[in-house]
C-alpha cells in the first residue's frame, strides 16, 4: 500500500483530500499543527470508513521539528504521494504590512513547502516512483488586491513546481501544481457574498471540494505519469 502524507489536513481541502486518497487505496498521514485534534478526527473518520490513516503533528515553518517528524514517518516506509496543502492567508494592503505578516505567509507556504518536501525526496526517489501535488491558488497566477504576501508566496510554489518537476523528470516522480480559485467552505462562505462570487468567477458559483479533490486524485494516480511540471487551475474560468 503507497502511503500519502497530505500537509494542512486538518482544513476543510485538505480533509476532502485526505479522504479522497484513502478512497483510492493509499494509506494516508494526515497533518495538522494548530489543529491537531481536527486531524485525528479526519484521519479516525478514515478508518471507520474502512480505510488507512494516522495523524501528524508538526510545524511546518520549524524546519528542524518537521525534519524530526518526517524521520519518524519515513521509518515506516516511503512516503510516495505528498499533498502540499498547508498554507495561511493574512491579507492587507501591502502599503501598510509589515514584515511580519509578510514574513508569517511565506514561511508556512513555501519555506513549509522545502521544509517538508525536500527530507522526503531521497526515499521517495529510491522506489523510482512518487507524486508530488501542491496547492496553491489562483491568486498566485492573476494576483489579488491585498493580498501580495499570500499571491507571492503562491507563485513561488509554481516556480518551485517547475523547476523541481525537471530535477526529477528521469526518475519517475511527478510534480505538479493545483491553483484552486473560490471553493466551498469555511472561508468562501465567510469571505464571499454570492453577488460578489457571481461577479468574480465566469461561472457564477463557487467550486466544490469534489471538484478539487478529484484532480488531486487523478494526479496522484498511476494514470498521470506524464503529466509533470503543470500549474492546473479550478477556478470556474477565472483566468
Amino acid at each position: 500500500m503507497k502511503r500519502a502524507l497530505v500537509t494542512g489536513g486538518s482544513g476543510d481541502i485538505g480533509s476532502a483530500i485526505c479522504r479522497a486518497l484513502a478512497a483510492d487505496g493509499l494509506h494516508v498521514i494526515v497533518h495538522g499543527h494548530s489543529r491537531g485534534e481536527r486531524a485525528a478526527a479526519t484521519a479516525a473518520a478514515i478508518r471507520d470508513a474502512g480505510g488507512s490513516a494516522e495523524h501528524a503533528v508538526f510545524d511546518v515553518t520549524d524546519a528542524e521539528a518537521t525534519r524530526f517528524s518526517l524521520e519518524a514517518l519515513l521509518a515506516g516506509g516511503p512516503i510516495q504521494v505528498l499533498v502540499n496543502n498547508a498554507g495561511i492567508y493574512d491579507d492587507g494592503l501591502m502599503a501598510g504590512m509589515d514584515f511580519a505578516r509578510w514574513r508569517r505567509v511565506i514561511d508556512v507556504s513555501l519555506n513549509g513547502f522545502f521544509a517538508v518536501t525536500q527530507p522526503l525526496l531521497l526515499p521517495m526517489l529510491r522506489t523510482r516512483w512518487g507524486r508530488i501535488i501542491t496547492i496553491t491558488s489562483v491568486a498566485g497566477i492573476i494576483g489579488n488586491k491585498g493580498q501580495t504576501n499570500y499571491a507571492a508566496a503562491k507563485a513561488g510554489l509554481h516556480g518551485a513546481t517547475k523547476s523541481l518537476a525537471l530535477e526529477l523528470a528521469t526518475r519517475g516522480v511527478t510534480v505538479n501544481a493545483v491553483a484552486p480559485g473560490i471553493i466551498e467552505g469555511t472561508i468562501t462562505d465567510h469571505e464571499f457574498t454570492p453577488e460578489v462570487i457571481k461577479r468574480l468567477v465566469p461561472m457564477q458559483r463557487a467550486g466544490l471540494r469534489d471538484e478539487v479533490t478529484a484532480l488531486v486524485g487523478f494526479l496522484a494516480s498511476p494514470a498521470a505519469g506524464y503529466i509533470s511540471g503543470q500549474i492546473l487551475s479550478v477556478n470556474g474560468g477565472m483566468a
